[in-house]
């Protein structure tokens, strides 16, 4: 067990032990991996869009109860649609089973900040640059997620990596904000920390965990891979998601290269498909979502194992390494 923890700006607003998030992802956010996070004294994220109706999520929210009663969220996510799911409905089911926590991403979550916040609940938004993170910001969320270029899923459009997006972030934003992208150890807790964020978030991690609710085979495919073996989808579209490089996601790369249209991909990159991969175990049946980060992972922990070793191992790296490297500092003369 962690007997030392890192305390800021984010575990104090949403009173947990230490500033590691598992975001909301899609098909993996489910009940069983956000009460482990949860009871490890991290931050999970239920992914309401997972769940097929309103009702459906609060009988998750219910079964995240029965095994933890320590705080979590419920992502929503909001992209354009031509049938937008029933999103008032998703927060309404938030709202009225007690939740305080949400993660919001994609567009700007300005009706669901007006709804939610009167009902007590934070807001944690997503964000892949300093401009939207600014917008956010004035539309009253409480602390930002601001992910940069390597992270999984939907990178943006700029291409801005996390070393120079978070100082800029740190030099812009007044509220709390977390590191998103990249991250799967202590190492790359600290370099956050010192580049101005208050936590981090780890997905790509956290989807490989005993708890996590995918398939070992998937789980295994990720420690066997490198940084290099993601694809970044729908370029040309300029809706970029950056995936698990396979014969399904190189196939989609081609076809829009030779026609950037969405329609000759469309059943390509079917979401049943991507489903279908964390259930039945074989990487190469869809599109799946995975960041460069798979290349520093080496093994599938526990929950509480990783976010032990996480904690232990940064406070190691700050006593030992950042705070042991004062003493060679020297003055020189001018």
């Amino acid at each position: 067990m962690t007997h030392r923890r890192i305390s800021t700006r984010f575990t104090e607003l949403f009173g947990v032990t230490h500033p590691l998030v598992q975001g909301g992802m899609q098909w993996v956010g489910r009940a069983e991996l956000v009460a482990a996070v949860a009871n490890a004294g991290a931050l999970g994220f239920i992914t309401a869009l997972t769940q097929p109706t309103p009702q459906d999520l609060t009988r998750e929210i219910e079964r995240c109860r029965t095994m933890t009663d320590r705080p979590f969220g419920v992502n929503l996510t909001i992209l354009p649609s031509i049938n937008p799911p029933p999103y008032a409905e998703y927060c309404r089911a938030i709202i009225d089973s007690g939740v305080t926590i949400v993660e919001t991403a994609g567009n700007l979550p300005t009706e669901f900040v007006e709804m939610l916040k009167p009902a007590g609940v934070r807001i944690l938004h997503k964000c892949t640059s300093i401009r939207h993170a600014l917008k956010a910001q004035s539309v009253g969320v409480d602390a930002l997620s601001i992910d940069g270029f390597e992270c999984a899923g939907h990178p943006g459009e700029d291409d801005i990596p996390g070393l120079v997006l978070l100082p800029r972030a740190a030099s812009t934003l007044s509220i709390p904000f977390i590191a998103s992208g990249g991250i799967a150890d202590a190492r790359g807790l600290v370099a956050a920390l010192a580049l101005g964020a208050d936590g981090v978030n780890m997905g790509t991690r956290f989807m490989c965990t005993v708890e996590s609710p995918i398939a070992t085979p998937i789980k295994e495919a990720i420690v066997a891979a490198t940084e290099r073996d993601t694809e970044l989808i729908f370029r040309p579209l300029r809706n970029t998601a950056r995936v698990a490089s396979n014969s399904v996601s190189r196939e989609v790369v081609r076809k829009l290269a030779e026609d950037p249209r969405f329609e000759p991909v469309r059943e390509l990159v079917a979401g049943a498909r991507g489903r279908r991969v964390y259930e039945e175990g074989d990487p190469e049946l869809g599109i799946w979502t995975v960041g460069m980060v798979q290349g520093l992972i080496d093994d599938i922990p526990t929950v509480s194992t990783l976010v032990d070793r996480v904690v232990e191992e940064a406070c190691g790296l700050i006593e030992k390494r950042l705070t042991g490297m004062s003493s060679r500092v020297e003055e020189v003369a001018a």
